[in-house]
């Protein structure tokens, strides 16, 4: 009796749609679709404060040819809305300090100026992104007191500041509140529609829930192809809403080996560890200074010195999608300011021609292209692979071979594989290169080679 009982539940259980055999497809786990124009773009962090003497867009809007003729595609404005005076830090405040999500500071000019700065740079081909601060407002913006509910409050009922960090100057939105995600969402699609915005950078997008991004990134698409990037480092978030996050690690393993001065194993565990455990689609923004990090003084000089050049030019061939930072084509010799007036001093610096080289050489080469429109990255082993990171994007015909020296000591190196056998050019130089098995390379401390197929 007990074996016909089991046969007749085997029966049943074979015949179960419910419990039908998985599919073991593989899925993208990123969901979202790429704007075209951002298959091969290189960023360029604006801030309109410091950009130029007068601060404004109509002097910054000045400065959008030389940007374009530069190659970058997307220029990220910091924020650009009124700022709160409560609390406020320095005599200007912080830019992430938001006293209206639907108004422009007066500071940098009208509506009709931020409309014109953004007619220009469409009319050049480049696409403007805002820098949007969805988790936290000033402490005296008019929703404190039209939508006291909104905030997240402390035991006694005041408002507060994120937990855990120093962020006097802003209270904490509370995101379990339906109306705050209407109202944000709202606010994100007023830009996009009334002044042509192509997308956002969202300042610490880990401290809003991912869902709330997920609907916002729908409703915006349904207007246009937007941009978005993350200030995070989650994988989940490319899912459905970003397409884009920021690779600290990129940064964090650059800094410790120049630092340590203990080779090339800290960027080549970087490389593996995205390999192995982000998707291929997801673009990572890799940079070597930002507003957080910056200038020569107060960041470069200090932690890449020699290593400034190869930090930058790896940021572009390797996998990623490479930020300039304002002034850094300039040889911005400080760090600005954040809270006070601080205009960059532009001059022709010794790396503008480089930013210009290596822009080209991405756009020219789909291997270098972002996320899912350019190609993995496959080292080549060399005789000193403790110092020396070379690897190759692209299949035959179309590859970029690269190797950088990532050590304070001089090298000669030799190739163990065949991996970047043929016929190449110098990509900064132009001069002819092959590579068969008996070819050697001498690089000079912190030196590196990016060679691009000939056909």
């Amino acid at each position: 009796m007990r074996r016909v009982a089991a046969l007749l539940l085997a029966a049943t259980l074979v015949a179960s749609p419910a419990l039908a055999q998985p599919d073991y497809t593989p899925r993208d786990p990123v969901q979202v679709t790429n704007a075209e124009w951002t298959r091969d773009a290189v960023l360029y962090q604006l801030n309109t404060r410091q950009f130029t003497p007068e601060g404004t867009f109509s002097a910054a809007q000045k400065h959008l040819p030389r940007l374009a003729a530069m190659g970058v595609d997307i220029i990220w404005l910091m924020p650009i809305h009124p700022i709160g005076e409560a609390n406020r830090k320095g005599s200007l405040g912080s830019p992430y300090a938001v006293r209206d999500y639907r108004a422009v500071n007066p500071e940098l000019g009208t509506e009709d100026d931020f409309r014109a700065f953004v007619a220009q740079a469409h009319r050049l081909g480049l696409k403007v992104i805002l820098d949007w601060v969805a988790n936290h407002s000033a402490y005296d913006n008019p929703l404190t007191l039209s939508h006291p509910e909104w905030y997240t409050r402390t035991p006694e009922g005041a408002l507060t500041s994120p937990a855990g960090t120093d962020w006097s100057d802003v209270a904490d939105f509370d995101y379990s509140q339906p109306g705050l995600r209407r109202y944000m969402t709202e606010s994100l699609l007023f830009w996009v529609r009334e002044f042509g915005v192509d997308g956002f950078r969202c300042d610490v997008a880990g401290y809003v829930p991912t869902d709330f991004w997920e609907t916002a990134r729908a409703e915006l698409d349904k207007v246009k192809p937007v941009f978005m990037l993350a200030e995070w480092e989650q994988r989940d978030l490319h899912a459905r809403a970003f397409d884009a996050t920021y690779g600290w690690g990129w940064k964090e393993a650059m800094q410790r080996l120049v630092k340590s001065g203990e080779g090339a194993g800290p960027i080549r565990g970087y490389y593996a560890a995205q390999l192995e455990t982000w998707p291929h689609a997801a673009m990572r923004m890799v940079y070597t200074e930002n507003h957080d990090q910056n200038s020569w003084d107060g960041f470069a000089a200090q932690i890449y010195g020699e290593a400034y050049e190869a930090a930058i030019a790896l940021s572009f061939v390797g996998p990623g999608l490479p930020l300039i930072y304002n002034g850094q084509e300039a040889d911005n010799d400080r760090q600005l300011s954040f809270f006070e007036r601080d205009p960059i001093v532009w001059r022709e610096g010794r790396h503008a021609a480089l930013f210009k080289r290596l822009t080209a050489l991405k756009t020219a080469h789909p291997a270098l292209h972002n996320g899912r429109y350019g190609a993995p990255l496959i080292e080549v082993p060399t005789s000193v692979p403790q110092d020396v990171f070379a690897f190759t994007r692209g299949g035959a015909g179309g590859r970029v071979f690269a190797v950088f020296n990532l050590s304070p000591r001089p090298q000669q190196v030799r190739f163990a594989q065949a991996r970047h056998h043929g016929h190449y050019n110098d990509a900064l130089t132009g001069a002819a290169v092959s590579f068969t098995s008996d070819a050697t390379l001498d690089l000079p401390a912190w030196g590196y080679r990016i060679y691009s197929e000939s056909k």
